[in-house]
């Protein structure tokens, strides 16, 4: 393995259950199932098929040859008529019957809404995994005052449990569009080699109610509740562009989530988890860098790029289909999947060890908060029986002054201590420092936090079945 390339997916970031979900052997073996099930049906409906061709079909379903495959492959220059031959080696009295009727979309865009139907079960599993630390966090801060921050610029204050509430949100929306997405995933169906399905009308002697039926039996054995009504030979690829857009979201969400980390490391109110032994820097051993964080980032990019790419994708099959899709689907539907696997397995790993420095935002709110706090000040004034315009000019002239001295060097600003020096404001020391206590700036963070997560985020949780914790180790 050191000697050829290998997708860092594989070696650094996805999970194995997803990697394995991905994998030849799964996919072949679906390939099987899908033959098997045409097979049963076509049986069923009267097709001349003997139960041994049945029978030695479902006993070779997962034992696939692939040095044989690699052989054939090398002969036919066709993936898929090697492995008709392959299969029908090992279940001789099925080799005349097998992939009757069929054409290579059969078992090549069947089997691809089956992964992706079960891609998104897994990448749901993950969610949820994120959403419960997530949840928790949000809770245990729900009532700590930070400063809020509109065009990266202080602004009123907000709590750190509230802005953790702004990350869940995104990804319960997220959760949302995907169950919706997995629940509506059709199958292809029994379509023929143009959506015609002529070669099994041909089979079925004219029969169409029959070929309808065949349709709906191997539909309803691949578990599948419907497919689709109409297709050209592949199904249309507008179905991948809306699973990626579904996966392109959840990463837009973790991307934001990261990124708010990240600058908020950067001020040194919160950090990412940090191991005992981990290091920051080669040269700076000081250094504590958020590179979980940047990790989900440079991801996420990745996994963004691809949803354009699924839209370009179905915009150029012409007529009933083209096969440029065909390499491009293979690396970018199993990338998008396997990607946002590694981005969701590391938001866990943030999301549950995330670490909260009171005293640094303390100071940054102190630094800020004289200055948000001069519109209660200029009201208590005037109730004190002041005069709101001399109030006003009072406070702007020495705000200007704090602000300026802070710019210079200062090293706290000192707004309280000249209005309270003045006087002029008929209020006095403690009158000055009660109003900018920071809990009287959060409005109603906290309890925005409490009804989130009992009206929102627990309703989404219900039901959930999380993947085991040791599937979701982080590699490197």
């Amino acid at each position: 393995m050191h000697d050829t390339w290998t997708s860092p997916l594989a070696t650094r970031y996805a999970s194995r259950a997803m990697m394995e979900l991905w994998s030849p052997r799964t996919r072949y073996g679906l390939w099987r199932r899908l033959w098997l099930a045409l097979a049963e049906a076509q049986r069923e409906l009267g097709a001349d098929i003997p139960a041994e061709a049945i029978e030695q079909m479902r006993a070779h379903l997962d034992d696939v040859d692939f040095d044989a495959v690699a052989a054939y492959e090398r002969r036919f220059r066709h993936d898929v008529m090697a492995h008709i031959h392959t299969f029908g080696d090992c279940a001789p009295a099925a080799k005349p019957f097998i992939h009757l009727g069929a054409t290579s979309a059969y078992v090549t865009d069947n089997a691809d809404l089956i992964l992706m139907r079960r891609g998104l079960e897994i990448l749901r599993g993950r969610l949820t995994r994120v959403l419960v630390p997530l949840g928790a966090f949000a809770r245990e801060w729900r009532s700590e005052p930070t400063l809020g921050y509109t065009h990266l610029q202080p602004a009123q204050l907000t709590t750190v449990g509230k802005r953790a509430t702004l990350w869940l949100q995104d990804l319960v929306l997220d959760l949302r569009d995907l169950d919706i997405r997995r629940s509506t995933v059709p199958f292809r169906g029994v379509k023929g080699t143009t959506g015609t399905q002529a070669s099994f009308l041909d089979l079925f002697d004219g029969d169409h109610e029959k070929v309808r039926k065949l349709d709906r039996l191997v539909t309803t054995s691949m578990d599948f509740a419907t497919s689709l009504p109409v297709t050209g030979q592949t199904y249309t690829r507008k179905i991948d562009a809306a699973v990626l857009s579904v996966i392109a979201g959840i990463a837009a969400s973790a991307a934001k989530f990261a990124g708010d980390i990240r600058v908020l490391q950067s001020f040194g109110e919160m950090e990412e988890p940090f191991e005992d032994e981990q290091i920051g820097s080669s040269a700076m051993a000081y250094k504590r860098n958020p590179m979980r964080c940047e990790r989900i980032n440079a991801l996420s990019r990745f996994v963004l790029s691809l949803e354009g790419n699924a839209n370009q994708t179905h915009s150029v099959q012409y007529f009933e289909r083209t096969l440029d899709d065909s390499a491009n689907r293979r690396l970018s539907i199993p990338e998008s999947f396997l990607a946002t696997d590694a981005i969701l397995i590391l938001m866990e790993n943030v999301a549950g060890g995330l670490e909260v420095h009171r005293a640094r935002i303390r100071q940054r709110i102190d630094a800020e908060l004289p200055f948000m706090a001069t519109e209660k000040l200029l009201v208590r004034a005037v109730a004190a029986g002041g005069d709101r315009q001399a109030a006003h000019e009072v406070i702007r002239r020495h705000a200007l002054a704090a602000a300026r001295a802070l710019k210079e060097g200062g090293a706290a600003n000192d707004l309280f201590e000249r209005l309270a020096s003045d006087g002029s404001l008929g209020l006095d020391r403690e009158q000055i420092q009660e109003a900018a206590d920071p809990s009287r700036f959060i409005g109603r963070a906290p309890e925005q936090v409490d009804e989130f997560l009992a009206e929102v985020l627990q309703p989404a949780l219900a039901g959930a079945a999380p993947i085991a914790p040791e599937e979701s180790e982080i590699r490197v």
